[in-house]
């Protein structure tokens, strides 16, 4: 399982990804800002807007007073075209005296006789009231409207951009999301050989990371029980083959023995011991077969407590090798007793030991000494049988039940059974986990 740092979580990406779209959007608004107002500038003093403004306004507001009859003292009916322009004050004269000013709209300032004032910064224009001719002074902050719009529109584009990025970088995780999602649609519909996409270092690709070994895991099992299936069937397979040599000559034997197709009391005796070996090799057969069930049957099963090499395997050596000598085998026992500890189960380790030293008597050539010596590798020891078989055997285990079961029982125990055979040199090498001294 990869290791997730805090800085990799989904929530310090957000707030990452909102930072830096943040930042990026200030500047281009700051940006968009300078190079539009260097853009307004030049467009405002270099092409006559403002007096393009003015000539606008004034225009609107001739149609007005002559669509609506207005004289040069109507301030209300004045008053009221300005309330709706906001961006406008003007001043109006008439025969050189004012007569509305839109800062004073509701005072009768031609009673004040305030004369007109030629001064630089006003521009003035000349409208027709119902009442003759008057001159209207206008001012509009035309450049404020202008500058106003442009920053709304910088504003608009600057935070359009941010949520451009922050959704960008969320829909990243989205379609991640999503590819999970149709993956795991995938392997629901059967497909375990697709491999789970992991990428980043995330909440979302720990979570893929944990279907992907899930995944692993479901399809390990499903071979493993489909190679436990077919090796079941395997060994029922063998066993039929082997069982039936054995009872076809049972059958016949008890068949002339029905019959009395016999010569003498010698041959009857003979037939019956035949009858009596074939029975007694069906019997072997049938409790490999049986205790091979019980194995593969058991799933879990109790470890003692660790005990020395030589406290759990003196004693069964020791009867080994008096029972192999019995039998008329030479043994050489090399074994140098190792300091560490294993845990074993005491009923497996007597069982795997006499399905090893019957495997010897059964196949092993008397002439050939029986080798069992010590074995380290890595992490492991244990002991290595070697033994010459013989050439011509009627091999009434061939199918080799009897060691299969040694190597499910070593399993059981966290250990391993190794069988090699070259020739006639035929080698057990059974290993335990070793636990330092």
């Amino acid at each position: 399982m990869r290791i997730m740092g805090k800085k990799n979580s989904i929530y310090i990406q957000l707030l990452r990804l909102l930072s830096v779209s943040a930042i990026i959007s200030v500047i281009v608004f700051l940006s968009l800002n300078y190079a539009g107002e260097k853009a307004l500038d030049r467009y405002y003093y270099n092409f006559d807007y403002e007096d393009k403004m003015n000539e606008k306004y004034v225009g609107k507001f001739q149609q007005y007073i002559s669509e609506h009859d207005i004289t040069s003292r109507d301030a209300d009916k004045i008053n009221h075209w300005m309330r709706k322009q906001k961006i406008l004050s003007i001043s109006i004269y008439k025969d050189g005296i004012q007569v509305f000013d839109s800062a004073y709209p509701n005072q009768e300032l031609w009673e004040e006789e305030v004369a007109i004032a030629d001064y630089e910064w006003e521009v003035y224009y000349s409208v027709t009231f119902a009442d003759g001719e008057a001159i209207l002074s206008i001012m509009g902050v035309y450049a404020y409207q202008l500058y106003n719009y442009a920053q709304i529109a910088e504003l608009l584009i600057s935070f359009a951009l941010y949520l451009l990025l922050v959704l960008g970088g969320i829909r990243r995780k989205i379609e991640y999301i999503m590819l999970l999602k149709d993956e795991i649609e995938i392997l629901e519909g059967g497909s375990l050989d697709y491999k789970i996409t992991v990428k980043g270092k995330d909440e979302l690709s720990a979570l893929a990371e944990g279907l992907e070994n899930m995944r692993l895991s479901i399809h390990g099992l499903i071979e493993s029980e489909a190679q436990m299936a077919h090796h079941n069937q395997q060994i029922v397979t063998e066993m039929s083959h082997d069982l039936r040599t054995p009872i076809t000559s049972m059958m016949l034997y008890t068949e002339i023995l029905k019959k009395g197709n016999y010569k003498n009391e010698d041959q009857l005796t003979e037939y019956i011991e035949k009858i009596d070996k074939k029975a007694r090799r069906m019997k072997q057969l049938i409790d490999h077969l049986f205790e091979y069930s019980l194995v593969a049957k058991e799933e879990n099963i109790r470890l003692e407590e660790p005990e020395t090499f030589e406290e759990l395997f003196y004693d069964l050596f020791s009867e080994i090798c008096s029972y192999l000598e019995q039998k008329g085998f030479h043994v050489i026992f090399q074994v140098k007793w190792m300091k560490g500890k294993a845990q074993v189960s005491t009923n497996y380790v007597m069982r795997v030991m006499d399905n090893i030293t019957s495997n010897i008597v059964k196949y092993a050539e008397l002439t050939s000494p029986v080798i069992i010596s010590s074995v380290y590798e890595g992490s492991m020891a244990g002991f290595l049988f070697e033994n010459k078989v013989l050439p011509e055997k009627d091999k009434t285990d061939s199918s080799g039940i009897g060691m299969q079961s040694v190597q499910s029982m070593m399993e059981k125990m966290n250990g391993a059974c190794i069988i090699e055979q070259e020739g006639q040199k035929f080698r057990v090498k059974i290993l335990l986990p070793f636990q330092g001294a």
